[in-house]
This record gives C-alpha cells, sequence and structure tokens, in this order.
C-alpha cells in the first residue's frame, strides 16, 4: 500500500520506545452494541466461520474487518483482480465490531480548523495538503456510493462548524486567516456571525458558524456492503478469531506467521487495520498509537425536530478546541446521533480520566446526562409552544454507546508500508474518518 500522500511515513518502529500510556490490549470480548449494530443484526456474514479452523496460509491476510479491511479486500479483488481465496480477514469479534461500527455518522472533512496545528508539525506545504485529502476522502465517498448504489443511508448535505463561544470564534478566525494565507481554497465555504449564525443553524448559543459539504452514513452498513461483495468474490472472513501474534515464518522475513485461538496462518502480505488495537502485534507502537474512548446517543427528535423540522445539514458544536459536541439527523427516520467529547469541565475528573481506555463495554451514565442537557441548552424549539413539557413514551434518548478510536501525536493516520517488516503494512489512526466520517478513499499497491 503506498503511504498516506498527505503524512509522513509511519515511523520506524525502533524508535518508539517511550513508555506507553495504557498496555496493548486485544479488544473486549463483550463490547456493548452500537446502535449502528442494533438496526443491522441481520447481516449474514456477522458471525461468518466463528468456529472454524483458520486455513494454514494465504497470500494476503487482513486483520481487521472495519472499513478499512473491508475497503482493502474489496480493492485488491475489484480494481486488482487478485482472486478472492487468496485473501483472509481475520476479525476479533463479530463483523465490523470496532470503530467503524461504533463512530457517530459523520463523512465530515475538515474545511481548515486544524490547519495551523498541522502547519506547526508538518510545514505550511503537507498541512495543505492535508486538509485538501479530507475534501476528496468526502468527494470519493459521495462518487463511490452513487456509482455502486450503496445501500448505506448515504446523505450529502452540508455542515457548520458552530462557534459557542467569543475565544473559539478567534480561534476558528485564525485558522481560517492561516489558512487563506498559505493559498487554502475557502471557496466552499460559508461564513455567518451572531444572529445569522443562530438563525441558519438553529444553535442559540452560536456566536458565529462556518458551513461547507459534508455529509453523513449508516457507517456499519457501508463496511458490510464492501465485505458482502467482497466474500461473494471468494474472501474468507473469521470472525471471533483475534489475531495474537505475528512472528518470522521464514529468516529472509519473507513470510509471517500469525497465531490465532484456531491456528496458525501464513502470509507473506499482512495488513493491519485495527486502527487503536495495532500495538498488540505491533507493540513499538504502543507508545504512538493512544486508543481513546469516546461516547454517543441515538435520540428521537420530539416534534421540535421531526417532520418539517428535521435538521438536513450536520454540525460539529464547539465550546473549545477540545470541548465539543457532533450532531447528524439521519435523514431516513429521523434519529439524531449526538457524540460527546470528553473534555467537558463540568463532567467529573474521574470521568474525563476514563478517555484512555480500550473498555467498549459499557456508556458513561454522566456523559449521557450531560448530552442531554447540553442538547436541550443548544438547540432549544423553533417555538416556545411547540416543545411539549415532557417528552412521550420513546422519545429522547433511544440509546448509548462507547467506541475506541485510535489517535497519534501529530493526529494523522498511519498508512503505508511498516519498512522494518518487509511485507506488513498498517492502516491505523484515521480519526479524520473514524469519528468524523468514513475513510473510503483508494490508494496503490505494490504486489
Amino acid at each position: 500500500m503506498a503511504p498516506h500522500s498527505t503524512s509522513p511515513p509511519p515511523p520506524s518502529l525502533s524508535t518508539t520506545s517511550a513508555k506507553p500510556l495504557i498496555e496493548p490490549s486485544l479488544p473486549q470480548s463483550e463490547p456493548c452494541l452500537s446502535w449502528w449494530h442494533q438496526t443491522t443484526r441481520a447481516f449474514p456474514y456477522l458471525n461468518a466461520n466463528n468456529d472454524k479452523p483458520v486455513p494454514s496460509s494465504t497470500k494476503y491476510l487482513i486483520i481487521g474487518s472495519g472499513i478499512s479491511g473491508a475497503l482493502t479486500a474489496y480493492t485488491l479483488v475489484h480494481d486488482y483482480n487478485v482472486p478472492g481465496d487468496e485473501i483472509v480477514i481475520l476479525e476479533a469479534r463479530e463483523a465490523v465490531s470496532g470503530a467503524s461500527g461504533r463512530n457517530a455518522g459523520h463523512v465530515r472533512p475538515d474545511a481548515f480548523r486544524g490547519f495551523q496545528g498541522y502547519e506547526a508539525l508538518h510545514g505550511a506545504e503537507q498541512a495543505l495538503k492535508i486538509i485538501a485529502n479530507e475534501k476528496l476522502v468526502f468527494e470519493k465517498i459521495d462518487a463511490f456510493v452513487k456509482q455502486h448504489e450503496v445501500p448505506c443511508d448515504f446523505h450529502p448535505t452540508t455542515t457548520f462548524d458552530v462557534c459557542l463561544t467569543e475565544e473559539f470564534a478567534k480561534y476558528e478566525k485564525d485558522s481560517f486567516d492561516a489558512y487563506v494565507r498559505a493559498g487554502g481554497d475557502v471557496s466552499h465555504i460559508k461564513y455567518f456571525e451572531g444572529e445569522e449564525a443562530r438563525q441558519r443553524t438553529r444553535v442559540s448559543g452560536a456566536v458565529a458558524a462556518y458551513e461547507w459539504p459534508a455529509g453523513s452514513s449508516h457507517p456499519a452498513k457501508l463496511a458490510q456492503w464492501l465485505l458482502s461483495k467482497s466474500i461473494n468474490r471468494g474472501v474468507q472472513l473469521y470472525t471471533h478469531c483475534p489475531a495474537i501474534e505475528t512472528t518470522s515464518a521464514t529468516p529472509q522475513l519473507s513470510s509471517w506467521a500469525t497465531r490465532t485461538p484456531r491456528g496458525t496462518i501464513t502470509s507473506p502480505k499482512i495488513i493491519h487495520c485495527t486502527n487503536a488495537y495495532a500495538s498488540i502485534l505491533l507493540p513499538q507502537l504502543s507508545s504512538f498509537l493512544t486508543p481513546n474512548k469516546a461516547q454517543a446517543h441515538a435520540l428521537i427528535p420530539d416534534s421540535a425536530f421531526s417532520g418539517a423540522n428535521t435538521l438536513s445539514s450536520t454540525m460539529s458544536l464547539r465550546y473549545s478546541i477540545r470541548h465539543f459536541y457532533s450532531l447528524i439527523q439521519r435523514q431516513s427516520d429521523g434519529t439524531m446521533i449526538l457524540g460527546v467529547s470528553r473534555s467537558n469541565p463540568e463532567l467529573s475528573a474521574s470521568t474525563k480520566s476514563e478517555i484512555v481506555s480500550f473498555n467498549d463495554t459499557a456508556f458513561n451514565s454522566e456523559i449521557v446526562e450531560d448530552a442531554l442537557r447540553q442538547f436541550d441548552k443548544m438547540l432549544p424549539p423553533p417555538a416556545p409552544s411547540s416543545k411539549p413539557t415532557t417528552h412521550r413514551h420513546g422519545e429522547s434518548l433511544a440509546h448509548a454507546w462507547t467506541g475506541i478510536i485510535g489517535m497519534t501525536p501529530d493526529n494523522t493516520p498511519l498508512v503505508g508500508a511498516i519498512p522494518e517488516l518487509p511485507g506488513q503494512y498498517i492502516c491505523a489512526a484515521s480519526t479524520a474518518m473514524g469519528w468524523r466520517g468514513s475513510g473510503l478513499v483508494r490508494r496503490g499497491w505494490s504486489s
């Protein structure tokens, strides 16, 4: 896999030896179900080959069945004509059980906000490429879904970055201005402030807002569609079969042996698509790749956000760069998905400390309470009389869940060959494509 065009190559595994924030771990065996999981229980390959031994060898071994792993298999089969029976996918739990099936449903590129941070770390030229690539990812998803008529509830629309404080409005303006000075394209971005921002977003406390093209989707349906198309071409998926250890099968490092609970499988090429869990097989990354626990909520709207009052745009509602809420409203059924950051000053210290974790077995009730309270505060009904004093049975919170995303110190993903491990590749920490959206972008392969 060719290195990601907008980020530096993966770090040398021999140089990432600092003490990890948390010891590497396999995925939890009994994770909670997300709303996306609840609505896709009929997927026929959900527990594919869950009791069968793995084959002794394969040409391509993909570890992880989320969007990265599913797209890798799909691309090999459909774009490079690799026979499906030469590809094996290992999944530690049921299919699409990780971050791809747990995010907040956004397909949301960063239009400019991250530019200053990227510039400080990578220089202006690379920072411009990172922002441009985010826009490209959205455009590729849009084109791919339309071309193949993928039934994943994809909704191209616009998104708002809503500034809820004067301080963050200044931060956004500084980022926007720096991006413009560096030559960044802002032709697709609209700006509103004051009362106009509040009217367009329906956010009562909006100080300013920026709007640009984005979308939303049912991420589990997208990954499952990719898996189905590959399995139908002969790709073998083994669920509930974690990869425990990978070692060299030959002195020349030309083949690798991966141990699982149901046998050892050798392969000349391994593609790590386990995101935050990658360091269990690549322990040298444990100090570089950090698991972050996020939480999201499915809300059934009352009349204030139903029917003609349904929100058409998605949002990032921000008090600061790290204290924010994300929101989409699904156009197919009206369900609202509200994501919450853990850098809320009103949350208890113990709740905020849970952010570095591999535990996706349960949600945090304090975060649920904060989410519902902030939703009512930020998005009051269009008119006082349009909102009932109490919710009817079936309205408001329908479900809450957690998921684990992988973070790197520079907030850019690891995509490409691992130099010290010939034949091994990685796709991890695609946070721009995890809880903000789905990273459907084709990249070249070397045989």
